[in-house]
């Protein structure tokens, strides 16, 4: 495929996540970035970049059962947690490309970690390590989109400590970001 349509994807990719924080509901902002997500795991399927896309992949199921932590209560269980982590780890042997197919393992292993804590602290702390494994690897797999949008969400991250201050990040008031999406 033409590496410009490859990249257009990528771009495409962007868009929503970028109209996502336009969109009024909370359901509706988590779709767009769940279909953002989609064409990036396209993205990386035509770049060849197969362990990021499953590494996608992963994260999206990830994504709806945490959106459903409130109506379905078993999403909650460590043992859900670990068998994403098992899952992951399975596609990243399955798809093994060397030391790169390490950085989306440990973006999308790291983050769920953070993610199942349902403290905000703990979460951002997550992205601050998967983040910036995400953006090597966009980097390295040549995913303009993907740099892009990486960059867009690590300043996003360090501008939300920044302004809720990092020990407040540990206040009730930023607990259970599931619960507002519900």
């Amino acid at each position: 495929m033409n590496g410009y349509i490859a990249q257009g994807i990528g771009f495409v990719a962007v868009a929503f996540f970028i109209l996502s924080y336009q969109m009024k509901s909370n359901r509706l902002l988590f779709l767009f970035q769940l279909i953002g997500c989609s064409i990036f795991a396209i993205q990386f399927g035509v770049l060849g970049a197969y362990t990021g896309a499953l590494s996608l992949l992963i994260n999206i199921l990830r994504n709806i059962l945490l959106l459903k932590v409130n109506v379905w209560t078993w999403v909650k269980s460590k043992k859900i947690m670990i068998g994403i982590l098992v899952l992951l780890a399975a596609f990243t042997i399955w798809t093994w490309d060397g030391w790169i197919s390490l950085l989306p393992f440990a973006s999308v292993g790291v983050t769920t970690v953070g993610y199942w804590t349902d403290n905000a602290q703990k979460i951002r702390l997550s992205q601050l390590i998967g983040s910036p494994c995400t953006l090597f690897y966009d980097v390295l797999i040549h995913s303009w989109g993907g740099m892009l949008s990486e960059s867009i969400t690590l300043v996003s991250i360090i501008i939300s400590i920044i302004r809720f201050g990092w020990k407040n990040l540990n206040d009730d008031r930023f607990k259970s970001t599931a619960d507002s999406a519900a």
